[in-house]
């Protein structure tokens, strides 16, 4: 029988995590991997475990196919965790994509209808701004606010603002090439210790998304949602939500407006979680959150050793 800790928070890495070979010393260990990459394969008609495992790079970073990589990757090492532990967070969220990860895993999607989400999602993203329209830069070293406004006035008409808000003094945004490119400037002017372009080609909870989030909303009527079995924490709004219709919203307003990571973190840190395991590939997340609550003990899950050292340090 499980046991919900209190003061355990289980967060799920986005896009950005990803890697080809990721998870596959968990998969020669725990046959789980492979289990759910194959429910994820068959749900979209493509062999998704083939993609992550040999790539190439360009195939697995490809929007459409990452989402639902990243979704059956963080899902794979919570089956495993409930697998070898009774021991349950009692508070879940994820950055960006990850929050269709933690939706899942708290019971509120099925993993099917998960995965076929985040394709679409994907999809809808690319479609919605052309290869070489949008872009993201990372701004390094300047306050919040300084960053919205600098964005206020580089937009010249076009479309530029802060939408990740990831730790205190990184924040990135997004929009139409050239105003990212004018906020960048402003930023390095301003005093920025580094504005860094990032590798994506869609410029994601921005403006130019909101006719993606209105195509989106038609799948998302479709989908099934319940009322998640462990607590939420949504990005868009730093609550969380147990009716189906206040899920849908959150979910849609999530892909055109901003990722409040700092304010999640804080906010489930000020509930009395002294843990957060970032539950997936890669170290992203447990980086930022280090940042965000310093005071707390910040752990990784994504390969053998990583669950096992965990599980020793809760059954202390």
């Amino acid at each position: 029988m499980s046991t919900h800790n209190n003061s355990l928070a289980f967060v799920f890495p986005g896009q950005g995590s990803q890697s080809v070979g990721m998870l596959s010393d968990l998969a020669a260990s725990y046959p789980e991997v492979k289990q759910t990459f194959e429910r994820a394969s068959d749900a979209l008609n493509l062999d998704l475990w083939t993609i992550v495992n040999t790539g190439p790079e360009e195939i697995l970073n490809q929007t459409q196919n990452t989402q639902p990589a990243m979704l059956a990757a963080g899902f794979a090492v919570w089956e495993i965790w409930n697998k070898q532990s009774n021991i349950q967070p009692s508070w879940l969220a994820g950055h960006s994509l990850g929050e269709y990860t933690a939706l899942v895993c708290s019971g509120a999607l099925s993993f099917e209808d998960g995965i076929k989400l985040v394709a679409t999602r994907g999809q809808l993203m690319q479609e919605a701004v052309p290869p070489g329209v949008g872009s993201m830069a990372a701004i390094l070293g300047l306050e919040d606010q300084q960053i919205i406004d600098l964005c206020a006035a580089s937009a010249e008409n076009e479309i530029v603002s802060a939408v990740n808000f990831n730790a205190p003094g990184q924040v990135v945004i997004a929009g139409n090439k050239a105003a990212v490119e004018r906020a960048m400037a402003a930023a390095k002017a301003a005093g920025a210790k580094r504005a860094v372009l990032l590798p994506v080609s869609v410029p994601s909870h921005c403006a130019l998304m909101q006719s993606a989030a209105d195509k989106l909303d038609e799948y998302l009527l479709r989908a099934s949602i319940e009322s998640p079995k462990i607590t939420v924490i949504h990005n868009v709004d730093v609550t969380s939500h147990n009716s189906p219709e206040a899920i849908r919203a959150a979910l849609k307003a999530q892909l055109y407006q901003p990722v409040r990571w700092v304010d999640s973190i804080r906010h489930i840190h000020e509930q009395g979680v002294t843990r957060f395991v970032e539950c997936g590939p890669g170290k992203v997340l447990i980086g930022l959150n280090k940042r965000i609550a310093k005071e707390a003990e910040h752990f990784s899950i994504y390969n053998s050793e990583t669950i096992n050292s965990l599980l020793e340090q809760l059954n202390d």
